[in-house]
């Protein structure tokens, strides 16, 4: 069973989206995209600045088994991304929700923070997939 933090938000695409409070929001993929993926062995970040809508693809992560685009939850820039990966990308597969995080963003409507699954609704969403 994956596991599926309370304190964040999931995309059906299986990204991850933390509010930070401040603007800005912390994205990454959620434990069960990881496990699906297998072992992570690249991971091509977005650029820094690069503004993306809802639904645009903006990384790519790339395992033994399959290159897989990550889709970008909330529309807005990004502001940072977690360089570490670029030489670790195992981290993703060994702490998906804190040193395996892949961008920040700063959010252009805070209120699509909601619209996003919390964590029920994810795991709802994933029984529903395994049926």
């Amino acid at each position: 069973m994956s596991t599926i933090p309370e304190n964040l938000r999931y995309t059906k695409s299986h990204e991850w989206v933390r509010n930070d409070d401040d603007g800005y929001v912390t994205v990454g993929i959620s434990d069960h995209a990881q496990a699906a993926l297998g072992d992570l062995v690249f991971i091509e970040l977005p650029q820094e600045g690069a503004s993306f809508a809802v639904g645009d693809s903006c990384c790519v992560v790339e395992s033994v088994k399959a290159a897989s685009d990550v889709y970008c939850p909330m529309a807005g820039e990004i502001a940072g991304k977690n360089d570490t990966l670029v030489d670790e990308p195992e981290l993703v597969n060994t702490d998906p929700y804190e040193g395996g995080w892949l961008f920040r963003l700063r959010c252009e409507d805070a209120d699509e923070f909601e619209a996003l699954l919390d964590a029920a609704a994810y795991a709802d969403f994933l029984a529903s997939e395994e049926e």
